[in-house]
């Protein structure tokens, strides 16, 4: 039988890893430093230690917390290359159809339903996926120290090669103890908070730098699946039959609850975002023009290229001349040539030049022809279509920027417009939806504005319209392709997204167009809370029949050449759990989607979800593949927006294998899930109906709702909360350049869900995943034996994927969770009385959380998921004394400031701020 801490892959290059960090530390004179690193001595093994960790001494305290925290780290480099290793070799030696989330699985799923490889082909070409990388201050690493780790994962990579001489394996055993050494001197927190600015520079990197070299091993492992799958081949070919990629961003956009994100920011982000692109698209078709030095003398140019060059060139004039005349008689080169003349230079397009891309993916796609006219078919493969693909992913814009704000923020900012215009206002965030429905529709009917462009008419209206004015500059002189969409946070009631409309009317993003008033930007409600979840189907439905969202989605739809009109609706997996627990959180809004859908079938739209996803399981995370399973029927049809947050961007785009990995399991997820969901309509009937287990999950959902709402808005929980997690800490950190709280108030409310869950996660209670579980399935058991074991069985044969996603993640904080360690933390609470009453509640539940799951799984979770408990198990040695040094160093902290020794408590802050990021880096997320 498999022993599950057995993994000798992981276990070489830990002990490599380790062995070269101590080497480097006794280089640099810090012996008792690499003396003292985790996982040094004896087998490396995923076994709990059995007592408790001394405290370190105070002069190598620090040193030491840093060195642990690169020690974790190293741990994760080494079991994500155990991981893609052994996906390698099992892919060469056999086949990747066991590998959920593989192409491989996915082809081999759709045969078995009964679809050929043409509607398999067919449905590929129907696949859209976005990732949407946001500016979340949770990413506790800074940027240099994020490119230290790439390096050395690269040169652990390149160890795997098997003919490199001794000599060779000696010069990457040194470049890794150079990584190490840069590591151990820069220092891994922020020693500033970070700045928009420095936010979107490592954006950049990751869309300009680490991507583009990702895009031809996607398209690699789809060529490979697809072959293996025994597939026509034939059916594959050209870029229309391949899924569509594309990226976006809210850096430079999301303005909720963010003031240093101003209309001037805006613009230089989407300006820097098209200057990228333009300039990656250059280089590509620079490196290009290089192998294409075809001579005519050769082979004979077909007269369509020929054609093609003599138009361009004549179009652009003496640029084009000059670019024809670099490389005579080497036409193929030379229309590459007049490409790179014809791109714009930022806003500037030069004469007769290309005013988006797809001008210039038709020339690149007549360059593909053409070579292929002339039996250069693997040129055109090798050479020309990956940088086909690339433009295809990346445009004149590298990603979509979308604009986000917060529907209390828009009340206030209409407020100002009406008194700026002399109306009655003041209050308008009171008003009856009636009274405010009543009131914008009115001003929809107009075309005139409140203000005119000059006009102060408050911080809040100026700040939005400054915004606004920046996006309709940007339309009308680039076209919609770098823009996304207007998101509106906390949407709570249909006049929420009029007042948007509103808003935009003074910014002529909304104007009447063939008589009627539309918004140049699609407009997209963000449901985030509980409540709000059960309200989106009549709010959508309301939105979705007002007059200007008609014509508006009419244009849009018409612009982008849709068959129909699509209404992207964002959904909020983070405010959710925060307000109602896990179960609320996921049931709510598995029920929401559903419901979502029907009400856009209703009007004849398609809705576009946007999954708002955040990298910890309270936060919607969880494995790809199982998240996408875990979506109700007609939610992906073939199109999926979401989230990717803070260390989770680093985690999964960081490094090429990993990256391409993730967005094949994006896809093929994404092409699985459409699929099965198209071939149950097709019979032409209603959508299927609610699962049988439908009402189980709204107990389910109502009870730990109750359960956890119970806990947290109870008196004194506040005063528990602040002291028994470090999020005091937290808010002091330069983790990022936003602020913890929406406003500044001292209320759960008002606390941001990451740090929420980051201070829960610290401090391993990961209460947010899990509280309020353990009665509700309990009570279940006890009163309905018959729906416990409908539940049981269905999760132990998989056919409902989201009772296997719920269950699953919640298995996983509970592994995380470590009584032992809570108290600890716990013990920091100033009023003993008050932490006894709150953590008697917490460990009851904790152990009927596992003692029902244990039911469920039919196993003690550590054999029943024995890699995940190898992952949480080996991560103890390392996280233990990081949790003790924390412990003292708040304790010590919080005297400081009580005591007005401010002094004290700064030279405190730092040391402090290194114990949370240690943490990070043995839990692998923030919040």
């Amino acid at each position: 039988m498999h022993d599950p801490n057995d993994d000798p892959k992981l276990e070489r290059d830990l002990r490599f890893l380790i062995d070269v960090f101590a080497e480097m530390l006794r280089g640099v004179g810090e012996d008792a430093i690499a003396q003292a690193l985790p996982w040094r001595f004896g087998a490396i093994r995923a076994e709990p230690p059995t007592e408790d960790v001394a405290p370190w001494p105070e002069p190598l305290a620090e040193k030491l917390t840093q060195a642990y925290s690169i020690g974790l780290h190293l741990l994760t480099q080494a079991e994500e290359n155990s991981i893609a290793q052994t996906r390698r070799e099992r892919e060469a030696a056999t086949t990747l159809v066991d590998t959920s989330g593989s192409w491989e699985h996915a082809f081999a799923a759709l045969a078995d339903l009964g679809l050929s490889d043409g509607e398999i082909a067919a449905a590929l070409s129907d696949v859209r996926v976005e990732p949407v990388f946001t500016a979340h201050p949770t990413e506790a690493k800074r940027a240099s120290v994020i490119g230290h780790h790439r390096a050395l994962y690269r040169l652990l990579v390149e160890r795997e090669n098997s003919m490199w001489t001794p000599a060779e394996q000696a010069s990457i055993r040194d470049g890794i103890k150079t990584c190490l050494e840069h590591l151990w001197r820069i220092g891994e927190i922020h020693l500033e908070k970070p700045t928009v600015h420095m936010e979107l520079a490592t954006v950049l990197h990751y869309l300009r730098r680490a991507l583009p070299d990702v895009l031809p091993w996607v398209d690699q492992r789809l060529a490979a699946a697809w072959h293996a799958a025994g597939f026509d081949e034939a059916l594959l070919a050209g870029a229309a039959s391949r899924p569509r990629l594309s990226f976006a961003t809210w850096v430079g956009g999301d303005r909720d609850g963010h003031p240093l994100v101003t209309g001037d920011f805006t613009r230089h982000a989407l300006d820097r975002l098209r200057q990228q692109a333009i300039a990656l698209i250059d280089e590509r078709l620079d490196a290009m023009a290089a192998k294409l030095s075809l001579s005519d003398s050769r082979q004979a140019p077909p007269s369509g290229l020929i054609r093609r060059i003599d138009a361009l060139a004549a179009d652009l004039g003496p640029a084009g001349a000059t670019a024809v005349a670099r490389n005579p008689r080497e036409p193929w080169r030379q229309l590459v040539n007049l490409m790179r003349a014809a791109l714009p230079a930022g806003s500037d397009v030069p004469a007769g030049g290309y005013r988006d891309a797809s001008a210039l993916l038709e020339d690149l796609d007549l360059l593909a022809d053409n070579l292929c006219a002339i039996g250069a078919r693997r040129v055109a493969e090798a050479d020309v279509v990956p940088v086909r693909s690339l433009v295809a992913t990346f445009g004149f814009h590298l990603a979509v920027m979308d604009i986000r704000q917060n529907s209390a923020f828009h009340d206030r900012a209409f407020a100002q417009l009406l008194s700026a215009a002399g109306l009655p206002g003041e209050d308008f965030a009171t008003w009856p939806e009636a009274d405010r429905r009543s009131l914008l529709d009115r001003e929809l009917a107009s075309p005139r504005p409140f203000v005119t462009a000059r006009g102060r008419p408050g911080p809040e209206a100026e700040a939005v319209l400054d915004c606004y004015r920046v996006v309709a500059d940007v339309l009308s002189a680039r076209g919609r392709h770098g823009l996304g969409a207007l998101i509106l946070s906390m949407t709570r009631s249909v006049s929420d997204l009029l007042v948007v409309y509103a808003l935009a009317r003074e910014a002529e993003l909304l104007q009447v167009i063939d008589g009627a008033p539309v918004c140049r930007m699609p407009v997209v409600p963000l449901f985030e809370t509980i409540d709000d979840l059960k309200a989106a189907p009549a709010i959508l439905d309301a939105f979705l029949a007002h007059p200007v969202t008609r014509a508006s989605l009419a244009w849009q739809a018409a612009e982008e050449g849709a068959e129909r009109p699509v209404q992207q609706v964002m959904v909020g997996y983070s405010d959710s759990n925060k307000d109602g627990g896990l179960v609320a959180s996921l049931w709510g809004l598995y029920r929401a989607q559903a419901a979502l859908v029907a009400v856009g079938d209703a009007h004849g739209v398609r809705i576009r979800f946007f999954h708002g996803r955040g990298g910890t399981i309270s936060r919607g995370a969880g494995p790809t593949h199982r998240f996408i399973r875990a979506l109700p029927h007609g939610s992906p049809d073939g199109d999926l927006r979401l989230t990717e947050q803070g260390e989770t961007i680093a985690q999964r785009y960081a490094n090429r294998v990993t990256a391409a990995t993730h967005l094949e399991f994006l896809s093929a997820g994404t092409l699985l899930a459409t699929c099965r969901d198209r071939l149950g309509a097709t019979a032409g009937g209603p959508a299927p109906m609610p699962h049988v287990l439908a009402p189980v999950m709204d107990r389910l959902a109502e009870d730990s709702r109750l359960v956890y709402q119970d806990l947290v808005r109870r008196d004194g929980f506040m005063a528990f909360f602040s002291q028994a997690t470090p999020i005091d800490a937290i808010e002091q950190s330069r983790i990022g350049s936003r602020p913890a709280r929406r406003t500044g108030r001292r209320s759960i409310a008002d606390l941001r869900a990451i740090p929420w869950v980051f201070s829960w996660n610290q401090a391993r209670f990961y209460l947010s995943g899990w509280y309020g579980l353990g009665t509700a399935l309990t009570r279940l058991r006890d009163d309905d034996p018959g729906a416990f074991a409908r539940l049981k069985s269905t999760k132990q044969d998989g056919s409902w994927g989201l009772l296997t996603y719920l269950l699953s993640n919640a298995a996983s904080t509970v592994a995380h969770a470590d009584p032992a360690i809570m108290d600890q933390y716990a013990a920091l609470v100033a009023d003993r009385d008050l932490a006894e009453r709150f953590m008697d509640d917490i460990r009851a539940e904790l152990a009927r959380a596992r003692a029902v799951l244990e039911e469920i799984y039919g196993a003690p979770l550590a054999e029943a998921r024995p890699r995940f408990h190898r992952m949480v198990t080996l991560r103890q040695a390392a996280l233990l004394p990081l949790h003790r040094r924390q412990i003292e160093l708040l304790a010590r902290w919080r005297a400081a400031q009580a005591a007005e020794d401010h002094g004290a408590a700064d030279a405190l802050l730092p040391p402090l701020a290194m114990t949370v990021t240690a943490i990070v880096a043995g839990l692998g997320a923030t919040g």
